[in-house]
């Protein structure tokens, strides 16, 4: 298997043609898997907001009084928040309207210029379907399409990329019903290929390499429709909430 960098010198910005951008940027092979940052989709879908505009409620006052952030932060933070999960030391865990449980909604003020911050896509699957069709109609190139982002993890240090998106794979890599190497049939294993897939591009993605996209080659996969909520746990098998 390999991982690729593509790297993108220009910023992107609303409407920007990003298959093409992409396609200009590096050669791409059929069932090639492409890893694109978040952030690249998030500008050129509009999701750029501009600080001066935002006003803060009560409500993301009093938060940020106590903790120390800026209510105009806070106030997008809530407004892209289904509920707050946990808030302490000036950290907000919330479960975005998507079902992600991250820090801070996936608000961000990292890689775009001052007085902005990016918020995540209304919906990463249809962004990366998108994509992998204006792809295949400009390339005939048939790829797989994950959208990632770094979330920090419970009971771990560090941040790893996770994906918030798919489309042409299914997230899930599920062995239930196989047999291990002692003959023995496996009942609950179902690994999150998607974001270990997510998690080993950004190792050559970086955060300040300009390079918001990555190609995973010669990985074995079918290509079939399925969405990232596959990977979301529901409420019910929930053991933490």
């Amino acid at each position: 298997m390999q991982i690729i960098p593509i790297h993108i010198e220009k910023e992107i910005e609303p409407n920007d043609d990003l298959s093409e951008i992409i396609l200009n940027s590096g050669k791409l092979n059929d069932g090639d898997i492409l890893v694109i940052a978040q952030k690249v989709i998030s500008k050129q879908e509009g999701r750029l907001i501009d600080l001066s505009t935002v006003v803060p409620s009560l409500l993301a006052e009093g938060i940020s009084s106590e903790y120390q952030k800026d209510p105009k932060i806070t106030e997008l933070i809530l407004s892209e928040s289904k509920r707050i999960v946990r808030m302490t030391n000036g950290i907000m865990i919330v479960e975005t309207h998507h079902g992600f449980i991250c820090a801070n909604a996936g608000v961000d003020e990292s890689n775009v210029k001052e007085g902005y911050a990016t918020l995540l896509p209304v919906n990463s699957d249809v962004s990366a379907q998108k994509i992998r069709e204006k792809i295949f109609e400009q390339s005939k190139k048939n790829v797989a399409i994950i959208i990632s982002d770094t979330f920090g993890r419970p009971f771990r240090m560090g941040q790893t990329n996770h994906a918030i998106g798919v489309s042409g794979l299914n997230p899930i890599l599920d062995y239930e019903g196989t047999f291990d190497s002692f003959n023995k049939i496996l009942r609950v294993t179902a690994i999150a290929i998607a974001d270990e897939l997510a998690s080993a591009s950004e190792l050559v993605m970086g955060k300040s390499l300009k390079c918001p996209v990555a190609i995973i080659r010669n990985y074995s996969f079918k290509s079939e429709n399925h969405s990232v909520n596959e990977l979301i746990r529901s409420e019910n098998e929930d053991l933490f909430r």
